[in-house]
């Protein structure tokens, strides 16, 4: 294994960065509430930057309004700003809850969104004012999967009240496309066991066509739910880096007693089989047939495509996370992973990577807080045969001319990404059948005579 986490002496600033700013995952995550609207506390510049991802991915309409800091904002402070900004999104938008995140600005001049909110939650009268969530997220401390992990946190620190014990189960989904929110929601239904999903943005980021505009997207977590998660049955997790200050679950466990199943994300069929064996601890229940069949026809297209990728060389990377999970995935499916590169800092990635994959990891070269100029250098000694990530290595691909696997956040050059799926069996199907044609596409172009049939 070699681990390289520290830039290199020569370059003092990133080029080409492998991972997006803290406030973008905080808005993700509130995206994903009934009725709530983000607000991002600091410039116009901030707040356009990540609606331009949001809409490059999820191609739907997004306002992600701000405090619209000026000069003298950055001297005097924010209050006053964030004062106004509530009463416009109110009056605009009419939100169920208000989710408001900081930017490097804000936090870099000390504003204190607990004591200003404190200061205009007294002020307000009567009950205009809906709940309003502050987290904290300047990008100078963290990517933005530490974004949406401090967000969901914070959305159940401020929100959960209710104690108790319910037949119902809290699932904190990490930053997973749309379609995989929704099978996570079909494989609760199937056990029949109601589950709060947060943040669920299947519909609020990938609806369908509306008569009339809507302000707010239809869909989201229920507020009543979230204020209902101390009550759950048990808790799982998806997240193998999610440090226990960033975690949902492990708050409801130490506040509220709640049970936590805490896991990476379940791509492969291992991983899979961990969600499923979770599903069945906390419901009492076997695996329903459907599931069932989804992982018999898994392991019969490992075997029918095991030949054309066996040996295989693969560089996977994102954030830390998906990375995990795709290099558990790879390495069971008999490809090789010489790379693994993330922006992330959690310190966490070589250690799960260790576990999951033994003495493999001998073999991979492991970059953490890496840019894509970074990489690419690595990329180019170690010469896969295939990619895997998302739209921002696609430069890098094209360089260096190898194939491309898209997956992850952001996927802003093809149309669909919010329709990946990459969880579960089902999820996992798509991913290796999208791998095995990857590297047959290569095999049949790059061939002098070429072929039709395999």
């Amino acid at each position: 294994m070699i681990s390289k986490s520290a830039k290199k002496d020569t370059w003092a600033s990133t080029r080409n960065a492998c991972r997006l700013c803290t406030p973008f995952g905080a808005c993700l995550a509130f995206r994903g509430i009934e009725g709530a609207m983000p607000l991002i506390h600091g410039s116009q510049g901030c707040s356009t930057y990540i609606r331009r991802y949001m809409i490059g991915h999820y191609r739907e309409p997004m306002d992600i309004p701000c405090s619209n800091f000026s000069e003298s904002s950055a001297v005097f402070g924010g209050m006053e700003n964030l004062r106004l900004a509530l009463k416009n999104v109110i009056n605009q938008y009419r939100p169920s809850m208000i989710g408001v995140a900081t930017t490097c600005l804000t936090e870099t001049i000390g504003d204190d969104l607990h004591m200003f909110m404190h200061r205009i939650t007294r002020e307000w009268s009567g009950d205009d004012l809906p709940p309003v969530v502050t987290v904290s997220t300047p990008s100078y401390s963290g990517s933005h999967a530490d974004g949406f992990h401090r967000a969901v946190r914070e959305t159940v620190n401020q929100l959960a009240m209710i104690e108790g014990r319910d037949y119902r189960i809290n699932l904190f989904c990490n930053m997973v496309s749309p379609e995989d929110i929704r099978y996570l929601k079909d494989i609760a239904g199937d056990y029949g066991v109601p589950a709060m999903i947060l943040p669920d943005y299947s519909d609020t980021l990938d609806g369908g066509a509306w008569e009339t505009y809507h302000r707010i997207p239809p869909g989201g977590t229920v507020l009543d739910d979230i204020q209902r998660a101390g009550a759950a049955q048990a808790s799982i997790e998806l997240g193998a880096t999610i440090a226990d200050m960033l975690s949902a679950a492990h708050l409801l466990e130490a506040s509220f007693h709640v049970p936590a199943y805490r896991m990476g994300l379940p791509i492969g069929l291992k991983a899979s089989d961990r969600l499923f064996d979770a599903f069945n601890l906390i419901t009492g229940k076997a695996t329903p047939p459907r599931y069932l069949g989804q992982r018999a026809r898994l392991v019969d297209a490992y075997v029918d495509g095991h030949k054309y990728i066996f040996g295989k060389r693969v560089g996977l990377y994102g954030p830390e996370d998906l990375v995990i999970a795709m290099a558990g995935f790879v390495a069971e499916i008999g490809m090789i992973p010489v790379l693994c590169g993330s922006g992330g800092t959690s310190g966490l990635m070589a250690v799960r990577l260790r576990e999951i994959l033994g003495d493999q990891v001998e073999q991979v070269t492991i970059m953490e807080n890496a840019d894509f100029a970074q990489m690419e250098e690595q990329i180019s000694d170690l010469a896969p045969d295939l990619l895997i990530g998302d739209s921002n290595g696609a430069k890098t691909a094209r360089t260096l001319g190898i194939p491309l696997v898209r997956a992850g956040f952001p996927i802003h050059d093809r149309i669909g990404a919010a329709r990946i799926m990459h969880l579960g069996y089902l999820g996992t199907q798509q991913l290796f059948d999208r791998i095995v044609n990857a590297v047959i596409e290569v095999k049949q172009e790059s061939s002098p005579v070429g072929y039709t049939h395999m």
